[in-house]
């Protein structure tokens, strides 16, 4: 737990190769695959983009389900969009998750992503639809979507 803890704390100081030095040092001393999307995180921002989709196509990434996998797209997915590969940030997030009548905190980072990467790739009515749907879903305020649309549109103050 200690490796753990101080890894997610190297990773929410900026620290990138600290944070991925003890994940797994964590990882190999409790097994599972909970902390992929840190992991890949933190290899993007080592500039490593490429090893972050590796993690993200490995056997352990198969393995995780719910919040954790969405979690793990999303990284997958600003990986594809460091590299220039927009279209494929877009394909990487079009799961059965992603239901614009969903709510709350997962809800609206999965969709920002998505509106984030749709516009990326030049479908900028779609992005605007998965922002807003972002903005509806964001019970907690955690996102920028509004300010995203109001960009989008023009109405910007």
């Amino acid at each position: 737990m200690v490796r753990e803890a101080a890894g997610i704390t190297a990773y929410h100081a900026g620290e990138w190769a600290e944070a991925l030095s003890e994940l797994r040092a964590a990882r190999r001393m409790a097994g599972g695959p909970g902390l992929l999307a840190v992991m890949a995180d933190c290899e993007r921002g080592l500039g490593r983009s490429e090893r972050a989709i590796e993690l993200g196509r490995s056997d352990e990434a198969a393995a995780l389900s719910g919040d954790a996998a969405a979690e793990l797209r999303m990284v997958v997915a600003g990986a594809r969009m460091d590299l220039g590969q927009f279209d494929q940030a877009v394909v990487t997030l079009q799961t059965p998750d992603l239901e614009a009548s969903r709510t709350g905190s997962g809800a609206a980072r999965l969709f920002y992503a998505y509106a984030d990467a749709l516009v990326a790739a030049g479908r900028v009515e779609d992005g605007l639809q998965w922002f807003l749907n972002s903005a509806a879903a964001d019970l907690e305020g955690e996102t920028d979507a509004e300010e995203r649309v109001a960009e989008l549109t023009g109405d910007s103050q």
